[in-house]
C-alpha cells in the first residue's frame, strides 16, 4: 500500500479546505463537526483555521497548536476513529 500524504492545502472556508495528495488526486473536505478534543478548540476561531499549514515531514496538515489530521482519513481512504465507535 503506498502511503499518500498531503502535498497542499486551500482554506475554503470555516472548516472547510481543499487539499492536494501526493497520489495527484485533489478533495475538498468539511470538518464541521469532526474536530474534537482540547488540542482541536483553537480552530473554533476561524482566523486560527486559517493558519493551516502542510508539514511534509508529517505528510498532512498541522496547526499552530500542533493539531493535525491523519491523511487518510482525509484522503478518504478510512472514516475517522470516532465515527467507528459503537454505544
Amino acid at each position: 500500500m503506498v502511503f499518500v500524504t498531503v502535498t497542499s492545502v486551500e482554506v475554503l472556508g470555516h472548516y472547510r479546505l481543499r487539499l492536494g495528495f501526493s497520489d495527484g488526486s485533489q478533495r475538498d473536505v468539511d470538518l464541521t463537526g469532526e474536530l474534537h478534543g482540547p488540542v482541536f478548540e483553537p480552530l473554533a476561531d476561524p482566523d486560527f483555521f486559517a493558519q493551516v499549514r502542510v508539514d511534509d515531514e508529517l505528510g498532512t496538515v498541522i496547526w499552530p497548536n500542533g493539531a493535525d489530521l491523519d491523511p487518510l482519513v482525509l484522503h478518504g481512504d478510512f472514516e475517522p476513529a470516532s465515527r467507528l465507535v459503537h454505544h
